[in-house]
């Protein structure tokens, strides 16, 4: 397993950069939704946030292997989504 500081900082790495990607997104982009946008934005910052905690405070009753791994998967289920709402902003 992964140090929790090393799990923490992948997540925010990630977040930072498509927050940038979803700015980007939309100061070029051809769609001027600005709705649709922040509510983009606000769910980055709000799934940066959730998994961080979710980092800290595993679940009783799980093995720390199980958790961890259930995390990333988690994780990475929900950065393909944003990725693909950023794909729409486009």
């Amino acid at each position: 397993m992964a140090k929790k500081r090393d799990l923490k900082q992948t997540i925010n790495y990630v977040c930072s950069d498509l927050f940038a990607e979803g700015v980007a997104a939309s100061l070029y982009g051809t769609a001027n939704n600005e709705e649709a946008v922040n509510n983009l934005l606000s769910s980055i910052i709000v799934t940066r946030n959730d998994f961080v905690k979710r980092v800290s405070h595993p679940e009783p009753g799980m093995t720390a292997h199980e958790y961890y791994r259930q995390l990333i998967s988690d994780f990475n289920q929900r950065i393909n989504e944003i990725i693909d709402q950023i794909g729409t902003l486009a």
